[in-house]
């Protein structure tokens, strides 16, 4: 048997259709005691709520270069970005980055701490990435990757980057690494990335 065409698997459209417990029409209005127009099914009495997606990524470090993968999928394909992606069912922040990781570059690395929470909600996404430090040169890109390599604090590409998220990470990460000091930081971005 094979596959469909990748981009046959696309994500589930955010407002639905028929309810997934009974398979009713759904409708959009305001539930009793809420604030929100939801979809709601007049059937069962079901409520759909949509909550944001997490992004969970890491900054992996080795011998003041920075990791960085070329990205084989759309959005953006050929850009290039940090090793991340959307967070599984059953998995913590940092494990999903671990996962990431390991999907998208093959590297081993040490998760060190929680570096950027970015709020994204014009995408209904929260990013979270977390510095890691690389523990040898080998790299293994899975099939979401075109190619992975280690750029050098001064040689980022920056016009080649895939997302506004992954251009505010890396600028943290090179302001904070002239002051020593790498705190988390937590911010919103409302906007598109530029092209």
């Amino acid at each position: 048997m094979t596959s469909p065409d990748p981009a046959f698997y696309h994500p589930a459209p955010r407002t639905q259709q028929f309810c997934s417990q009974c398979g009713h029409t759904l409708s959009r209005e305001i539930p009793p005691d809420d604030n929100r127009i939801r979809d709601l099914c007049s059937n069962c009495g079901a409520v759909h709520y949509q909550n944001p997606r997490n992004v969970v990524g890491v900054l992996p470090i080795w011998n003041d270069r920075i990791l960085l993968c070329r990205r084989a999928i759309e959005p953006r394909y050929g850009k290039w970005t940090l090793p991340a992606g959307f967070m599984e069912l059953g998995e913590t922040t940092e494990q999903g980055a671990e996962r990431e990781n390991q999907e998208e570059s093959g590297a081993r690395i040490r998760v060190r701490s929680l570096f950027t929470v970015i709020d994204v909600p014009s995408v209904n996404q929260v990013h979270f990435y977390y510095l890691a430090d690389v523990l040898g040169p080998q790299l293994a890109p899975g099939p979401e990757t075109l190619e992975a390599d280690f750029f050098p604090l001064d040689g980022i590409p920056w016009k080649e980057l895939s997302f506004r998220t992954v251009y505010t990470t890396l600028e943290h990460y090179l302001d904070d690494r002239r002051e020593g000091l790498f705190p988390t930081h937590h911010y919103a971005i409302d906007f598109r990335f530029p092209d």
